[in-house]
């Protein structure tokens, strides 16, 4: 109970709500869900290392990026079946405090024996919006 108010502030009716808006969130768990999930953890220290580079420029904070809000949008096996190189893109909505969005940003990475990653292709999709920003927090842009 104590957890539910920290989210839903003192009505514990009233729903949690963050500024910034999760990709679907699937209601049950299926094994391709799982190996999706597993794969976002292992590319989220690599994730985290390039936004520190390029939100340097809008934020006082390095943002974080929460596995839920990771939306692995296409991969593909440019070898053809049973190749063991791999070109996965995933759309992130990076966040500050209280899962705050300060962006969205593509990266597309090749994922390789060894096991290697390395990324191909970044895009930044969209940057911090300060009228978006709760008052509060506004010091945490530049």
């Amino acid at each position: 109970m104590c957890s539910m108010l920290l989210f839903t502030g003192a009505n514990a009716n009233a729903p949690f709500v963050s500024s910034a808006a999760p990709f679907d969130n699937p209601h049950e768990d299926a094994r391709a869900l799982q190996l999706q999930d597993m794969l976002v953890l292992f590319l989220l220290p690599a994730m985290r290392e390039k936004l520190s580079q390029v939100y340097a420029r809008y934020l006082k904070a390095t943002p974080d990026i929460f596995p839920y809000f990771v939306q692995v949008t296409d991969i593909q096996r440019p070898n053809g079946f049973r190749s063991f190189e791999f070109l996965i893109t995933l759309d992130v909505i990076p966040t500050v405090g209280p899962h705050i969005s300060v962006g969205k940003d593509r990266f597309t990475y090749k994922i390789s024996p060894g096991p290697s990653i390395k990324l191909v292709n970044y895009q930044h999709l969209k940057s911090p919006d300060p009228q978006a920003f709760p008052p509060n927090y506004l010091n945490l842009l530049k």
